[in-house]
């Protein structure tokens, strides 16, 4: 995710209560926007703050001197290479090395100490700089590394290994060359351009130390899984551009990217806001905050997954709900109107309510805690299981389903109810949605009976009250034996439970180790990246090599340390007999067509006096060639064998000999 610039020049300023000042018609056009963008960019924009969204709109509207939200909106809709330049202006790019140096100083004096502190005996010391944009802060990070281990008394006990991601694939591919202006002059020091950059005309390029010590990879920090086992995360002015939800949503996951101790360094704009659990909180200015140790069971953490944004996306743009109020209003009483005239409601497939109809309260309650506009969550209990059995059933046959409940007042008294559910057709606004309507159904009147009292009737009375005596026996005994097996359950219950815990553990642990095997293998796909690209460079560079070794037409030879042949170019086979089985064979073991019976003095010369030598040397067949001897340095200035160049002077020979003879003819005739 790409850090962003906070204000554009030329751009008006926009208030804080803007957004609450637009109309539902622009409102509603902004959503559009979002959606569009989630859409095709495969990115949610919004939970970022609106206010910054809408200023980098309004720059795109000025550009197209749309006056409207609502006509950028179609105009998008209808242009796909807008969408994406709308994608890139909201994430420009504002960062440099060595940002507010006085905390970069702070991180240096305090912060670093502590982290190697941890690793007495050397090792792997991780970090991950999340928003890195064009990689001026990694880098510096990187830097700041390094200079701390020059310090150390055994800096090769340590491996660097710092993490760099972002959202905007062609800064991260800017980063990966490394190549900055002439400008960073102002915020590198001249010291640290000498140490790790190297000077190319009018750019600098960061030395291969630095390089070799960051992987670069494009990630969404609110959806892909992040990197763990860290010492320090670096996230300077990313958050200030995040709500509140997805702020409190990505800071337990860095609680838990870090390693115990592990260390977070924010922005100067930037806090854990109420996440002090998670984190510790500086003093004064500083923003080092270091991790917390919290038990794992008090921690809950959203960990990010890929969402197919497509599922969704043509129920945010063309949705019954985002319609005009008015004219869901007008469909829904009209299709009512065709079915009942009692209270009703119209739900989806899922049953969330869209539409309410007349006094529901008697039948519908909201449920305690989060607000749930769901219809079984909200029925009344003694129509909650009639309900759901009739509802599974209109979306099976389609057809209408009656069902009858009963509802019990604060009065104990018993009220039937009628349920009535369709599922709806037509309008296709509508379609696949539920009807469901409420009835009261009338108490049955009460008959008067006469008394009688005549001895037969009595005598079944009496008979009417033993039955009813045996029966309360036998119920009194089916309670006993049903109480007996209810403990019996109750027992077993309590195992269940006991077993159930046991594998919920189970089930946490096996959800730990699956996420942290889904950022190991985000890790291995984001190195996997990162040499791929490194082999295709090193391939470019050799195919350049090999090309211009081929086109000079000098013979030359690599030898290593130990004089054996480690590579050649093609042409040396006319010289030093070589085929390429010779690789890794001495030079003392290769024919040479040279009348050259000093080379390997020479060659040995070079390698143990580091010199340069050069000499003249002819062939068997009365070719002539320039021998050059010279050290093989590598990047790092490093000794790490002898490189051998022949010319052919054939040709110069036989003019230099042509005009030694014309000489000496010259002088005979003066002389003579």
């Amino acid at each position: 995710m790409l850090e962003q610039q906070s204000d554009f020049p030329g751009c008006p300023p926009l208030g804080v209560n803007h957004l609450e000042e637009k109309d539902d018609a622009e409102q509603n056009s902004f959503e559009k926007i979002i959606a569009l963008l989630k859409s095709r960019i495969k990115h949610d924009f919004s939970l970022y703050k609106p206010n910054s969204i809408h200023r980098r709109i309004e720059r795109r509207m000025g550009i197209h001197k749309v006056a409207s939200l609502g006509s950028y909106a179609r105009l998008i809709q209808h242009n796909n290479h807008e969408v994406h330049l709308l994608f890139k202006e909201l994430l420009i790019g504002v960062t440099n090395f060595f940002r507010d140096q006085i905390m970069w100083d702070e991180l240096a004096g305090e912060a670093l100490p502590t982290i190697f502190g941890a690793y007495p005996e050397g090792g792997i010391v991780r970090a991950w700089s999340c928003g890195c944009s064009t990689g001026e802060e990694a880098y510096s990070q990187a830097i700041l590394f390094r200079e701390y281990l020059d310090r150390l008394a055994r800096p090769e006990d340590f491996t660097l290994q710092i993490f760099a991601t972002d959202l905007d694939a062609d800064a991260i591919e800017r980063a990966r060359r490394g190549v900055f202006p002439a400008s960073i002059e102002a915020d590198v020091s001249a010291e640290r351009l000498t140490r790790f950059f190297v000077k190319e005309e009018d750019t600098y390029r960061i030395c291969s130390e630095i390089r070799e010590m960051i992987t670069f990879a494009q990630q969404n920090v609110a959806m892909d899984p992040p990197f763990t086992k860290l010492d320090i995360l670096i996230c300077r002015n990313l958050l200030i551009y995040l709500s509140t939800e997805l702020q409190q949503r990505l800071l337990p996951l860095f609680h838990y990217s870090l390693k115990p101790g592990g260390l977070l360094f924010l922005g100067s704009a930037e806090t854990v806001g109420s996440q002090t659990d998670f984190f510790s909180v500086p003093h004064g200015r500083s923003k080092l905050f270091w991790r917390n140790d919290i038990p794992a069971h008090n921690v809950s953490i959203a960990f990010p997954a890929h969402t197919n944004f497509n599922t969704y996306a043509p129920l945010l743009l063309e949705s019954p709900m985002n319609t005009k109020t008015e004219n869901l209003q007008h469909l829904a009483d009209s299709l009512i109107l065709q079915y009942c005239s009692t209270p009703a409601v119209i739900t989806t497939d899922q049953g969330d309510i869209v539409y309410i109809s007349g006094k529901t309260g008697k039948y519908l309650e909201p449920a305690a805690g989060k607000a749930n506009m769901n219809i079984f969550a909200m029925i009344r209990e003694g129509l909650r299981y009639e309900l759901g059995t009739a509802f599974n059933k209109v979306l099976q046959q389609r057809e209408p389903v009656t069902m009858q409940g009963t509802l019990t007042d604060t009065h104990n008294l018993i009220q039937t109810v009628d349920l009535l559910l369709v599922k709806i057709e037509a309008p296709d606004t509508l379609r696949g949605m539920v009807l469901i309507s409420f009835k009261d159904v009338a108490p049955p009147s009460k008959v008067r009976r006469r008394k009688t009292g005549t001895l037969a009737e009595r005598i079944h009375s009496e008979e009417y009250e033993q039955e009813l005596l045996k029966s309360r026996e036998e119920l009194r005994t089916t309670r006993e034996e049903m109480q007996t097996t209810h403990e019996e359950l109750k027992s077993t219950n309590e195992e269940l439970q006991s077993t159930n815990e046991e594998l919920q553990s189970t089930n946490e642990e096996l959800t730990t180790s699956k996420e942290e095997m889904q950022s190991m293998n985000e890790e291995l796909q984001s190195v996997n990246a990162e040499q791929a690209i490194r082999l295709e460079e090193y391939m470019r560079v050799n195919n350049d090599m090999e090309n211009l070794l081929n086109s000079t037409e000098i013979v030359t030879v690599f030898l290593d340390n130990h004089l054996q042949v480690r590579r050649f170019t093609t042409g040396a086979n006319r010289l030093f007999k070589l085929i390429p089985g010779d690789i890794g064979r001495s030079l003392t073991d290769i024919v040479s067509d040279l009348n050259y019976p000093n080379l390997y003095d020479h060659v040995q010369d070079v390698l143990r006096k580091l010199i340069s030598v050069e000499s003249q040397a002819s062939t068997l067949d009365g070719r002539f060639y320039m021998v050059r001897i010279m050290p093989y340095r590598t990047l790092h200035k490093a000794i790490d064998g002898v490189v051998i160049t022949c010319i052919d002077i054939t040709a110069t020979k036989k003019v230099e000999n042509a005009l030694r003879d014309e000489i000496a003819k010259l002088k005979a005739q003066i002389t003579g």
